[in-house]
């Protein structure tokens, strides 16, 4: 006859029959009623059992598992009279060499090395940990509290909890530990912390005793507007739900996978005082379920009868029973299995083979095995506590944990139906800061933990989905819209025909071209008359069509760049100004040596003949040609983009300078010379002439010179398209200015005052 040892508790602390535990010690003994009459199972074999309640105590555990090896056999079943401490094996079963458990799920035991015999029928807690970790971050609760029990199944529990929670975006707000000696006042401060917390889901890893004076606490200060997370432990016991009301409906948790065994629940309701007239432990377990009392004459109470009718009260959830059911078939395989094995494995040295090696069949059809640590396959239903229509808990599963599945289909959970089964608790939002809404991004409060965070606008040219840690910067010619929630085509942006800028300046030099022709016209008209040869109409003539090149090659400055407007435009430009103030200088020398020539024969004048006036402006105008050539040569100025407008969300078209030397000295030199100009003239603008034609130059080289040295800052500080505006403007304007000053106070007299237009009038003086 085979012995097993059946170790659970059997009493609260509180002196309460757990009738939990008692079921599982009635499963126990169906279970092994059934492998007794099981002829292919062990036949020839009988088992029996010892039940011993352990109150939880390292002693008590101990001192039943050596009753065995004494021969000592003796049933314990005394009622737990204090707090007991914690084993870490409080509930197995126990054969030679051999010890299964239906319930120590502390992923401690997995160490071969310290339990090498050990199996269990329960999955480890760190799939548990890992299921529970998923459940957060699925509900979208990233700011949880933590309360555990102050023993292996507690700590170590919430251990592999906080490492799954790494980086995945849920973060502890406290942890508090229950203590084993159930100190009122340090339960009060749990509660209270709990209550303060602006946690609103509160994850426990704490066995049954822990947790029930938790949450007697908990009912008794009306702390009820939390969303509660229950392990294993006391997911699915009725013991809680009957005290609780409503306080915990609502509560998540999870709960060993629910297996109906065949004849397991009449067999449960077989319970009768009038069979067992001399067992304590069944009368305690009737007086529990029915709440009567038997025998007492001072009980003011209903008194038991023993006639009661028998049901599974509390709607019994079959999850822990199934575990004590293979645990209880996993020791009789593993004795079948010693003797038909052990002599070949104690041959080669492989005792600890036999115990890993443990494979079977349940009677309702699943593969029971075990991974090299003893542990088996991790399934957990995910179950709510719903309140049902004759206001009692009901357990309703809503979800499912298999690791067997793969990581990718693992989880299960049907959100839908848990919103429609809840009652008065809806699903809370358990944040630490609410979500940043698009356009924002996550930054991490200083000292507080990475679910703590304030939102921040993301930056121009970036975007950003809700809830996001980072910005993400828009591609290439997109930028963000107002709201930074989405990235939307740059407008090209450039000074063309169209804008009204465009049209502006494109008027200005069309008018300034009509009115150049207008003067050249007016000037040929009247090439004959002394006013016009007098100002050397030759160089007149050229001055005009210089004047008029200059005006239109501001049009060259307008409309989409290309590589050949970009090279055209600053050629053009650089080349008709030179022509300019190469002909007003060669006409202020004229003018300037003519009126200083005081010595009779001297005749100085031969050297400054249309001949060398013609000479000099072709030098003059052929080292800014040279300039220019080797500009377009080495590095000519070629379209580019660049972000501009309002907040960069422009793609501006512009021509780059392509060498800035090349174009320094192509402004340079224009500079040069009207500041040449600009010394002569002034020099010789007090010469006798009645149309001193040195005063006007001098007024047109101011206004040039003053113009081009405004048109350095400004073009540098202008953005976007108003950097080519002011560029054009200058050109207008300093163009406008040499058309005015020189030839206005001309066409007046050519045209207004003829009379004036004689010899003897320019010779008056």
């Amino acid at each position: 006859c085979f012995y097993l040892l059946f170790n659970s508790v059997l009493f609260s602390v509180l002196s309460d029959v757990e009738l939990r535990s008692y079921r599982w010690l009635q499963t126990m003994i169906f279970t092994v009623e059934e492998i007794n009459r099981n002829p292919v199972l062990l036949p020839n074999l009988t088992l029996g059992y010892l039940a011993t309640d352990t109150c939880l105590s390292e002693g008590s555990t101990l001192s039943a598992a050596l009753s065995i090896v004494t021969g000592q056999d003796k049933a314990v079943t005394e009622q737990c009279t204090k707090a007991p401490n914690v084993s870490l094996f409080p509930f197995f079963f126990c054969a030679p060499h051999l010890q299964v458990s239906y319930f120590a799920s502390c992923a401690c035991l997995s160490d071969r090395t310290r339990y090498p015999t050990f199996l269990r029928t329960v999955p480890s807690d760190a799939f548990q940990a890992q299921a529970m970790a998923r459940l957060l971050r699925q509900m979208g609760w990233s700011w949880v509290g933590v309360i555990y029990g102050d023993d292996a199944y507690g700590k170590s529990g919430v251990q592999l909890l906080i490492q799954e929670l790494e980086g995945s975006g849920v973060c502890v707000d406290y942890t508090e530990v229950i203590p084993k000696s159930h100190a009122l006042e340090k339960i009060k401060r749990i509660v209270e912390r709990i209550q303060s917390s602006k946690a609103q889901v509160v994850v426990t890893f704490a066995i049954s005793p822990d947790i029930e004076v938790l949450l007697k606490e908990v009912v008794r200060q009306n702390a009820t507007d939390r969303q509660w997370i229950a392990t294993e432990a006391w997911s699915t016991s009725t013991h809680y739900s009957a005290w609780s009301g409503i306080s915990l409906v609502g509560t998540l948790g999870f709960a060993l996978r629910r297996v109906d065994i065949q004849g397991l629940g009449s067999y449960l309701t077989q319970l009768s005082p009038e069979e067992h007239t001399n067992e304590q432990l069944v009368q305690n377990v009737w007086e529990e379920v029915f709440g009567c009392k038997f025998g007492k004459e001072m009980y003011s109470g209903p008194h038991c009868t023993g006639l009661e009718k028998v049901e599974v009260q509390g709607e019994a959830y079959f999850d822990v029973m199934y575990n004590v059911y293979k645990a209880v078939y996993a020791i009789a395989n593993a004795i079948q299995d010693i003797f038909f094995f052990l002599p070949t494995y104690i041959k080669y040295g492989q005792s600890k083979k036999l115990i890993s090696g443990v494979k079977f069949t349940t009677p309702v059809g699943e593969l029971v095995h075990f991974d090299n640590n003893g542990d088996p396959s991790a399934s957990y239903d995910i179950i709510n506590w719903h309140m049902g229509a004759e206001g009692k808990v009901e357990f309703v599963k809503v979800g499912q944990f298999d690791a067997a599945r793969g990581p990718q289909q693992d989880f299960q959970l049907d959100l839908i139906n848990m919103e429609n089964r809840l009652y008065i608790i809806q699903v809370p939002v358990s944040v630490c800061s609410e979500s940043c809404p698009p356009g924002t991004r996550k930054a991490v409060q200083k000292g507080k933990p990475v679910c703590c965070y304030d939102c921040i606008p993301c930056a121009t040219g970036e975007i950003s989905n809700a809830n996001s840690r980072e910005c993400t910067k828009c591609l290439e010619r997109f930028w963000s819209n107002t709201d930074r929630t989405e990235c939307i085509p740059m407008l090209v942006e450039f000074l063309s025909f169209q804008d009204i800028m465009g049209i502006i300046l494109s008027v200005l030099s069309i008018a300034g071209a009509t009115l150049t022709g207008t003067v050249l016209t007016a000037f040929f008209y009247h090439r004959d008359t002394p006013l016009v040869r007098g100002n050397n109409s030759e160089l007149s003539f050229l001055l005009l069509l210089s004047l008029k090149l200059c005006f239109l090659c501001a049009l060259a400055f307008i409309g989409r760049p290309a590589p050949w407007s970009c090279m055209l435009r600053h050629s053009l430009f650089g080349i008709s100004f030179v022509v300019c103030l190469a002909c007003v200088l060669s006409k202020t020398v004229v003018v300037l040596v003519a009126f200083r020539e005081t010595l009779p024969g001297s005749n100085i004048m031969r050297y400054f003949g249309p001949a060398q006036q013609r000479a000099g402006i072709f030098v003059c105008t052929l080292v800014q040609v040279l300039i220019c050539v080797l500009w377009l040569v080495l590095a000519p100025p070629l379209p580019t983009e660049s972000a501009g407008g309002e907040l960069g969300a422009r793609v501006v078209l512009l021509c780059a300078v392509g060498s800035v030397i090349g174009f320094s000295l192509v402004l340079g030199y224009i500079g040069l010379l009207a500041a040449i100009c600009f010394l002569l003239a002034f020099f010789a603008r007090k010469l006798p002439d009645n149309f001193n034609e040195a005063k006007f130059i001098t007024f047109s080289m101011l206004i040039f010179c003053a113009v081009w040295i405004a048109f350095v800052p400004a073009y540098v500080s202008s953005p976007g398209k108003y950097t080519v505006a002011v560029e054009v403007f200058a050109i207008l304007a300093s163009s406008y200015g040499l058309l005015l000053c020189i030839f206005a106070p001309k066409c007046y007299i050519i045209l207004l005052k003829p009379e004036k237009n004689t010899k003897k009038s320019m010779m008056a003086k």
